[in-house]
C-alpha cells in the first residue's frame, strides 16, 4: 500500500499549512527531506557525531544555508549523498530532477537498499 511522503514525516509543507506539490523546491529543502529519509533507512544512525559548521566549512557558500536546514545538509554531506556544485552547496538554488534522482540513488546505495 502506497503512503504519501507526509505520512512518514518526510515532508511537512509550508509554514502557512499548505502543501505545494507542483512548486519547485530548493536544494536545502530537498536535503532536509533526504535527511529525514536517512532516519527511515537507518543511515543517519550510522553517522558519527560531527559539528555541522565543521562539515560545511569547505563550501564557499555555507553561510547562505538556512539555520533550519544546516544539520540536514551536514548529514547529507557527511553521508556522501551530496557533494555540492563546484565547491558550493547552492542551498537557495532550485534542485533539478536529475539531481534528485542522483541523490535518491546514493541514499539507497549507502543505505544498502540497492
Amino acid at each position: 500500500m502506497f503512503k504519501p511522503p507526509h505520512a512518514y514525516q518526510l515532508i511537512s509543507g509550508y509554514e502557512d499549512g499548505t502543501f505545494r506539490p507542483n512548486e519547485s523546491i530548493t536544494r536545502e529543502q530537498a536535503m532536509t527531506i533526504i535527511a529525514s529519509a536517512m532516519s527511515l533507512t537507518g543511515l543517519k544512525a550510522k553517522l558519527p557525531a560531527q559539528a555541522s559548521d565543521e562539515l560545511l566549512a569547505s563550501y564557499g557558500d555555507a553561510a547562505e544555508v538556512s539555520f533550519w536546514a544546516k544539520r540536514s545538509i551536514a548529514d547529507n554531506v557527511q553521508a556522501g549523498i551530496v557533494a555540492g556544485r563546484n565547491g558550493t552547496l547552492a542551498p537557495k538554488a532550485h534542485i533539478t530532477r536529475a539531481e534528485v534522482a542522483a541523490i535518491v540513488q546514493r541514499l539507497l546505495v549507502k543505505s544498502d537498499l540497492i
